[in-house]
């Protein structure tokens, strides 16, 4: 999500198993009219044109256009949108099992790094220009770090002495060059794929035509980011630089994009149209892909076994795996939940309640993992806390807790070894609250999966469940002080996927104290030191550090990590290529026909 993060996907029931099961006949939005069911997924004649029309996670409406992101909009769906409009500097891509910020798609060249990495030259790549015809220049890139400079208090990716506190200087050596003088050595890797990824050219002439302060002007370009139902119509939106520009966006979250007819990149598209079709729940969006109303969806996990019969009509089945964690935030300034939370004894026993490998087997069909830590699965060797629902019972006992008719209560209040902890009091029941997003039935059998293990311990876990867009615009950093600290103790956001790393999977954004997506307010000294290890050196065994501490530390539940999506393709659309961070480059795509001439 920004939180590089969105979600969301459910299983069937059997009426639609059954639907499934049978023939039927598919229209679909492409040039060939229906599914071509007896083109596989190779070979055919490439067709210039056409509209593809992509399933959007259920619940969730792309809400947020401009290319600066603020706390309650950062679902990646949103960032994926403003990458199509407004280009990067640099984008994440897989080479391998790797990823790398050498995508061609990026705005600028590789970045130099001199003087003992204390200095950055970057160049702008030529002949890109605005969709009004007005070359791209650094002038561009200096209005954006201008505008976070100046505002960076009400900038979602803002962290405390990273960007851009760590640029002493942003120098402008001519309409390409541009030099940043930072205030001490970085990782290069860390660097580029953690701060110069933020980086973004923004119209400086047609968005600051007054040459008004970055505060005026930031405040003026925030309010039309907030008129959600002008993004189509508002100018400000139509100078672009992307292969796409806007040709609908409802408040129902539809967003058609046609192609920018300036754009001078490597990649310009093939079609006339993508669509990004909004729907409430995975349930629907089956119905409609096996009706053939979306050429780019995703089916449940729970049918994975029967992707031979999607296969046979027209469609290749890819999960699209991740980058990423998952986990259920814990909010530390709840004025109730939060002395609880605090307890890493209390975190270690809920830990030990939540059996990972079963729910990624039965509940996700084997479409998830269980997550280790704070890093990828992948770079770390052990599980911590692993499901011991015995260990759990006896550490909680150990701290003071004692059932009465079913529930734990703290019976030995204080601070002391063997007691509850500092200011939990005596008779307290045991007892949490999780907000939980809507739209999936697998997060919610999770969410009963894990209520049921925590109940058999004697602890109560009440379950609400919204939206995607209102939890995360609940669950968001805040003070003890604040009414909305007392609205939620526990969130989950994580149906496709908690947080989405970069390329150099560090933890500044989500787990440094004052983070801007640490949504649970959590703070430790040491995990501020390890990620800090990560920023400055380039040393394998840092971020292995950091891994290995944080997730024996346990700021967050740590859940199964899902495939972002079980993507089911139209044989006849290719060029999908599903990024590990989330990206989309839609201009790759195109369709094919069986024989003849392509045009």
């Amino acid at each position: 999500m920004g939180l590089r993060s969105t979600r969301i996907r459910g299983p069937l029931g059997r009426v639609a198993v059954a639907a499934l099961l049978g023939t039927m006949a598919l229209v679909g939005c492409g040039p060939s009219g229906n599914v071509v069911t007896d083109l596989g997924a190779t070979g055919g004649t490439r067709v210039e044109g056409g509209t593809a029309t992509m399933a959007l996670p259920p619940a969730s409406t792309p809400n947020w256009i401009f290319p600066i992101g603020a706390p309650g909009y950062l679902a990646s769906y949103n960032s994926a949108i403003q990458d199509l409009l407004f280009l990067r500097l640099f984008m994440p891509e897989q080479k391998g099992d790797a990823l790398t910020m050498d995508s061609p798609r990026g705005l600028a060249e590789t970045p130099r790094y001199s003087d003992g990495n204390t200095t950055v030259s970057i160049t702008l790549k030529k002949g890109y220009r605005w969709s009004d015809g007005k070359p791209v220049t650094t002038r561009d890139v200096k209005f954006w770090f201008d505008l976070i400079k100046d505002n960076k208090q009400d900038w979602a990716g803002y962290s405390p002495k990273l960007m851009p506190d760590d640029v002493k200087a942003f120098e402008i050596v001519d309409d390409r060059t541009f030099r940043l003088r930072l205030d001490r050595a970085y990782n290069p890797t860390w660097f580029t794929a953690n701060e110069l990824q933020d980086f973004v050219a923004l119209p400086v002439h047609a968005w600051n035509p007054g040459h008004q302060s970055p505060r005026q002007a930031f405040a003026r370009l925030m309010r039309h980011a907030k008129r959600f139902s002008a993004f189509a119509t508002d100018p400000l939106w139509k100078t672009v630089n992307g292969p796409w520009r806007i040709e609908k966006w409802t408040t129902s979250g539809r967003v058609s994009l046609i192609p920018n007819k300036k754009y001078r990149g490597p990649d310009t598209p093939h079609l006339d149209r993508v669509v990004l079709k909004p729907f409430t729940t995975a349930d629907s969006e089956f119905n409609v892909l096996r009706a053939g109303g979306v050429d780019y969806g995703y089916i449940p996990p729970s049918v994975m076994a029967q992707s031979t019969k999607f296969k046979e009509m027209g469609y290749r089945i890819d999960p699209w795996e991740g980058w990423a964690v998952t986990y259920i935030v814990l909010n530390y300034h709840h004025p109730t939940a939060g002395p609880l939370l605090r307890q890493d004894y209390l975190r270690q026993a809920l830990q030990r309640l939540i059996d990972q490998k079963s729910i990624s087997r039965v509940i996700w069909h084997g479409s998830a993992t269980p997550t280790l830590g704070p890093v990828p699965a992948g770079l770390l060797d052990a599980d911590p806390y692993p499901y011991d629902p015995k260990r759990a019972k006896a550490l909680l006992a150990r701290h003071g807790w004692a059932d009465r008719d079913g529930t734990l209560h703290c019976v030995r209040p204080g601070r002391g070894t063997g007691e509850c902890g500092a200011d939990i009091h005596d008779g307290q029941e045991l007892r949490l609250s999780l907000l939980s997003q809507s739209g999936s039935t697998e997060t919610s059998n999770t969410m009963q999966a894990i209520k049921s293990e925590f109940g058999k311990a004697g602890i109560t876990l009440d379950i609400r469940q919204q939206p995607l867009n209102t939890v995360l615009g609940t669950t968001v950093p805040c003070k003890k002080t604040e009414p909305l600290c007392a609205q939620w103790q526990l969130g989950f956001f994580g149906t496709q996927g908690s947080w989405y790393f970069p390329p150099d999977p560090s933890g500044e954004k989500i787990f440094a104290s004052n983070a801007p997506s640490n949504m649970g307010n959590w703070s430790d000294p040491r995990t501020d030191r390890l990620i800090r290890a990560t920023e400055y050196s380039d040393r394998p065994a840092v971020l292995r550090d950091y891994g290995r501490e944080v997730a024996r530390r346990l700021p967050v539940l740590w859940t199964p990590n899902p495939a972002y999506q079980v993507s089911a393709i139209r044989n006849d659309l290719r060029g999908v290529d599903q990024n590990p961070t989330l990206s989309l480059a839609p201009q790759n795509w195109y369709f094919v026909k069986k024989g003849g001439a392509g045009r």
